[in-house]
């Protein structure tokens, strides 16, 4: 694995066993390629019932396992329970993007990967989702320290994935590995005003399943 020169990464505290959250391949990359890189003891949990269609979550999610196999990492399948997930977002589904339903979104995936980390000896959570520039940085990282909080001696990391390179390598390791481009967020919500927009701007809706990162593409997607 090619890296960036970056400087060795190094676990707040004691340190110990790291559970990352993975929203999709190509956040999660960098991330894993760093991790590897600087020798920590990590393993991915992907667990997203945001996304939406199914066909959408598979791609995703099987982008998502390709890369993990080929260096060797842990990737813990967690469940896609939709219905839970529509539960907590009752009565946002307008709100903007950023905005409090993605916070709810935000914790309830962060809840369980806190679970599972205490469950399963992990010291360390932190996720892919910081590194898009279309995230809000303070706002995941304020969701993750909440469902850290609720386990004795666990830690949020809050590290920012997108400095030092990390969001360029981001994207040429999505070329190089010709990743799935997903062009929306992930939730049914997003994708309905992402297709608004489109039309709006006289483009195309989007095609499910259809975009892969390549060296002659553009690196627009919404990841």
């Amino acid at each position: 694995m090619t890296t960036t020169q970056r400087q060795p990464l190094k676990l707040p505290g004691e340190g110990g066993r790291l559970l990352l959250h993975s929203c999709c391949a190509p956040c999660s990359g960098e991330p894993m390629e760093a991790l590897l890189a600087s020798g920590i003891d990590y393993a991915i949990y992907f667990y997203n019932p945001n996304i939406h269609p199914e066909r959408e979550y598979l791609i995703r999610k099987d982008e998502n396992i390709r890369f993990a196999q080929k260096h060797g990492i842990e990737f813990i399948d967690a469940d896609y329970d939709t219905e839970p997930w529509f539960e907590r977002v009752k009565g946002l589904e307008n709100a903007p993007e950023r905005g409090e339903r993605c916070t709810v979104c935000f914790d309830m995936r962060f809840e369980r990967t806190a679970l599972h980390a205490h469950e399963h000896g992990f010291d360390v959570i932190t996720s892919s989702l910081g590194i898009s520039r279309w995230k809000n940085m303070q706002q995941i990282n304020g969701c993750g320290e909440r469902a850290a909080a609720r386990y004795p001696g666990m830690t949020y990391w809050t590290h920012n994935w997108r400095k030092g390179g990390g969001s360029a390598r981001m994207i040429e390791i999505s070329k190089d590995e010709s990743f799935y481009q997903q062009e929306y967020c992930g939730c049914i919500y997003s994708l309905r005003d992402t297709n608004r927009w489109r039309r709006q701007t006289g483009r195309e809706a989007i095609r499910i399943g259809e975009k892969y990162y390549s060296h002659d593409s553009d690196d627009n997607g919404s990841v």
